[in-house]
């Protein structure tokens, strides 16, 4: 089964950037030592990458370009793609060339594998538990500095949906700069006059009062509420009666969406997806 979306689109600008700065970090200034010391330089060799647990794959096109590095002649099969649910002990892909290519990539390309398949699974994961309402899991922010966009990938491999990229794709207005603006009028009305026609504002707010005021001043697209109880949550979404989308946030976890989701919102934000998750356990292996 594929989880996969039609927009899981992953740059090849991003991957070649990631790459770059992996693998330099990884070989330093002499390279691979160990492989340059112990593998004779035309020796060849085969591997299989492979899931050691069930999960989500995500991260595979970051694999073969790794290994495709250090030797663009290596042959690489693919045998699942990314999005694909998998059991343990799945083979995910067969490597075949320069040895020391393959072990000189290995541990830049397992990371991220283990890293962005661990995303994709918590992702798959908590969708499944609020497929039963209207609700999409979006991911957040809160990403490793320079991976946001392998991240955010693999959260839309898992099934989930992408919140903004960065502070320049969409407005969203929280409770800091509503102090600062002078208020909620204030502070839609400024981001009002300043919104291209393309760019949607959201505004955060942590009370039905607050609420009560964005309806009242009828400029804001979405409405984040932010760490309502569930009996809160019900009011405001039959208080915004479909005028507004409406975003839950803050501290939502598995054992709580589905709670969330069934009380009409739209979108449940999850910070979680990308900065607490563990890494699938993956490995390569190879074979003589």
């Amino acid at each position: 089964m594929s989880l996969l979306r039609a927009d899981a689109f992953l740059s090849p600008f991003e991957i070649e950037a990631a790459l770059t700065r992996a693998l330099e970090e990884d070989f330093g200034r002499a390279g691979d030592i160990t492989s340059t010391a112990t593998v004779p330089e035309d020796a060849p060799g085969r591997a299989i990458v492979g899931a050691r647990e069930a999960g989500v794959v995500s991260g595979l096109p970051l694999v073969a370009a790794a290994f495709r590095r250090l030797s663009p002649e290596i042959e690489i099969t693919p045998h699942a793609r990314d999005g694909a649910a998998i059991g343990a002990k799945t083979a995910l892909m067969t490597i075949a060339g320069n040895a020391r290519a393959i072990l000189g990539a290995e541990r830049v390309a397992l990371n991220f594998l283990g890293h962005l398949s661990g995303i994709a699974t918590a992702t798959a994961t908590f969708a499944e538990r609020i497929a039963h309402t209207k609700a999409r899991v979006v991911c957040t922010r809160k990403t490793t500095p320079g991976l946001r966009a392998l991240e955010k990938y693999a959260v839309r491999c898992g099934g989930g949906y992408n919140h903004r990229f960065g502070l320049d794709d969409a407005i969203l207005i929280k409770d800091n700069h509503i102090a600062v603006a002078g208020g909620i009028r204030a502070v839609l009305t400024r981001a009002q006059q300043a919104a291209g026609h393309l760019v949607k504002i959201e505004i955060e707010v942590d009370s039905l009062d607050q609420l009560k005021e964005v309806l009242d001043v009828g400029i804001a697209d979405v409405v984040m509420i932010d760490n309502f109880d569930l009996d809160s949550m019900r009011k405001a979404v039959a208080m915004v009666g479909g005028r507004l989308v409406i975003e839950a946030s803050g501290g939502i976890t598995l054992d709580s969406a589905a709670a969330i989701a069934e009380t009409g919102v739209d979108y449940l934000s999850s910070g979680a997806l990308t900065h607490s998750v563990r890494n699938l356990d993956v490995g390569l292996d190879i074979e003589m």
